[in-house]
């Protein structure tokens, strides 16, 4: 029975109205949603990562939200089991299970699995940051160019966090993380049908991601942050500080930018953020696009749920 049932996941860039249209659905059918957003996962960042409210999570059941405190490290792979379990636990309750969210590293997790990789190792990473203040990060990857090229082509010269996951793997096995990527297409145990939601006008999408982020800001955004760094033994290397807007609070705290620039490379970085997930959109497979201004969407996604055996 368990094979037969069908979960539907509805993936997209920020500021492209999956929560909206989430929440649309709600009104319609007896769906309970499990975030696909690896800043979501986090206790206290709430403003940033566009966190669902009290009032929507009082009325629909939001599931893997507030899972660890910042410093703590939250993973792919600990996604896919929570995940699994999370839908099956909805299928269970009599629910629809809907996964909402854009971390698209998360999807591919639960969708093809996780290739198996050594753990990471502190010393070797305490010296590739140690080589990255001296050098830059670009000098590093083209490092990892002279010896897996196959990865550098596809990482940015300042993708700090890949990049230096890259020469890790590397330094503690010998092997190019590329030749490693092995895993073979998970299973699961029921249906998954999956909407990318895509911008037909760049423009507006732009325009959403500036106005969305002005909203932050005003919502008290830096205040967030200043209020975690007092909480908690926080540093700028922390895995949370990957998600756009705390890293450039984070600097506006430490007084490298101003208010003028925390705004515009705000919503730069954003923009970048949505450019890369529109990448990882278009390369993974058995994804339905919608037009985030269609009308009709949740329509198209409810039928999903009816999807005959």
């Amino acid at each position: 029975m368990g094979a037969e049932q069908t979960a539907v996941c509805l993936l997209g860039p920020t500021a492209s109205g999956k929560s909206r249209l989430a929440i649309e659905l709600a009104t319609r059918l007896p769906v309970e949603i499990t975030s696909v957003d690896s800043g979501q996962v986090y206790r206290g960042m709430d403003i940033g990562t566009a966190k669902p409210t009290a009032l929507e999570r009082a009325a629909v059941p939001h599931h893997l939200i507030d899972l660890v405190e910042p410093t703590e490290s939250y993973s792919a792979g600990r996604f896919r089991t929570d995940a699994v379990k999370a839908v099956q636990e909805i299928f269970a309750r009599g629910k629809l299970p809907l996964l909402v969210g854009g971390t698209m590293l998360y999807y591919r997790s639960l969708t093809q699995g996780l290739d198996e990789l050594p753990p990471a190792d502190a010393a070797v990473r305490s010296a590739l940051d140690a080589e990255a203040l001296v050098n830059g990060w670009p000098a590093l990857h083209a490092e990892l160019a002279k010896v897996d090229p196959m990865t550098a082509a596809r990482l940015a010269p300042n993708d700090a966090h890949r990049i230096q996951r890259a020469l890790e793997v590397f330094r503690t096995t010998g092997t190019p993380i590329s030749a490693l990527r092995t895993a073979p297409k998970a299973t699961l145990p029921f249906r998954l049908k999956a909407f990318a939601l895509l911008p037909a006008d760049r423009a507006v999408l732009h325009a959403r991601i500036a106005a969305r982020f002005d909203a932050m800001l005003a919502a008290g955004l830096v205040d967030e942050l200043a209020a975690l760094r007092k909480q908690h033994a926080l540093n700028a290397a922390l895995p949370y500080m990957r998600c756009v807007g705390y890293r450039q609070a984070w600097q506006y705290l430490d007084g490298t930018i101003d208010r003028t620039a925390l705004r515009e490379t705000g919503i730069a970085a954003t923009r970048q953020l949505a450019k890369r997930q529109l990448t990882w959109l278009r390369s993974l497979p058995d994804l339905e696009p919608l037009d985030s201004e269609d009308r009709g969407a949740a329509q198209k996604i409810e039928s999903a749920f009816n999807l005959e055996s």
